[in-house]
């Protein structure tokens, strides 16, 4: 039996532009590297994805399940910048799991 793999879909908004996004599970490490590769985004992740440069910052609404905690490095890091709003994400710190799915994320500036 012949099934295509399970795909999950989100909106990324960058610069006020709408780009939907279909992806396997899994197919990136997180959504950082996602979105440099598919958005060419040069500048975007310098720590490779640590949690702690805070150039990844991605405003992320409708995650749902686990990936709605921040772990690690992620709340230390933006607490220090001043983010306390709980959307306020670190795209490094987002698997592309199906807890992404329908969700809408906005590229911000740095």
């Amino acid at each position: 039996m012949n099934q295509e793999p399970h795909l999950i879909s989100f909106t990324v908004i960058d610069n006020d532009q709408r780009f939907p996004i279909k992806v396997r599970r899994g197919c990136y490490p997180n959504l950082m590297f996602l979105l440099k590769e598919e958005m060419g985004l040069d500048s975007f992740g310098e720590c490779g994805g640590v949690g702690r440069c805070a150039t990844c910052v991605v405003r992320a609404i409708g995650i749902k399940g686990i990936s709605a905690n921040k772990e690690r490095n992620e709340p230390n890091t933006l607490e220090q910048l001043g983010y306390d709003e709980k959307n306020i994400r670190l795209s490094c710190q987002l698997f592309i799991t199906s807890d992404l799915e329908g969700t809408e994320i906005t590229i911000l500036d740095i």
